[in-house]
């Protein structure tokens, strides 16, 4: 049966799948569960923000670098978010890693981190899915991970020395548990965040439904 958890928010907080069916965190029995998160820990370990950290809606994406359709969506939505909402400074946006298919994905994420270590997380992430090349077909290793490294103009020893020793290995396994505790359980997945209000919207969904839940926040 799976569980989901209240958020140590003061109002009670909805989960909108796409836009129609809504799930209020609680039991079944309409019990709560005495494991409590806040905001703070659904941004914590994750990306810097991209835009201004003040904005009234945080937009949170937890993605895996091999996924298909978070691929798309870095291809196709995240453009016109970040321009309408982002670089309006409606909103800003946070990447938390999920990393669902496998150990090179955690490899990827691991990476994500090392350059994040030099000050160039979003570079580097937009680097990954640039050049993004399947599920698990093997363009994700560590000889592609440090050439996307170099290609960003990173300090290439510092990266190898970074990925090589496992440095954020645990925190990306962490994030998975955490991710999975608070009911995520695909990639791309997105919560939407205003004060007492969060929202989640599942999958590469049409940049409307993006467009309509932010607009309604």
């Amino acid at each position: 049966m799976a569980k989901y958890y209240l958020l140590a928010i003061p109002a009670v907080i909805g989960i909108i799948g796409g836009l129609f069916a809504v799930t209020y965190f609680g039991n079944q029995d309409g019990s709560q569960d005495d494991d409590t998160f806040t905001v703070q820990q659904l941004i914590e370990n994750g990306s810097p923000y991209e835009g201004n950290p003040s904005a009234p809606i945080t937009i949170v994406e937890w993605g895996d670098y091999q996924c298909t359709f978070c691929h798309l969506f870095h291809d196709s939505s995240l453009g016109t978010i970040k321009e309408e909402y982002v670089q309006s400074g409606k909103a800003n946006f946070v990447f938390r890693d999920f990393a669902l298919n496998g150990p090179n994905s955690v490899l990827a994420a691991e990476a994500s981190h090392c350059a994040k270590d030099q000050g160039k997380f979003w570079e580097y992430h937009d680097e990954v899915y640039d050049n993004w090349d399947g599920e698990n077909t093997g363009w994700v290793s560590k000889d592609s991970l440090n050439r996307f490294a170099q290609n960003i103009g990173l300090d290439a020893d510092q990266f190898k020395s970074c990925l090589d020793s496992s440095k954020y290995k645990q925190a990306v396994l962490d994030t998975y548990d955490f991710g999975q505790k608070i009911g995520i359980d695909a990639t791309p997945s997105f919560l939407i965040i205003k004060g007492d209000k969060i929202v989640k919207i599942t999958g590469n969904q049409p940049i409307d439904v993006f467009r309509k839940t932010l607009d309604d926040m």
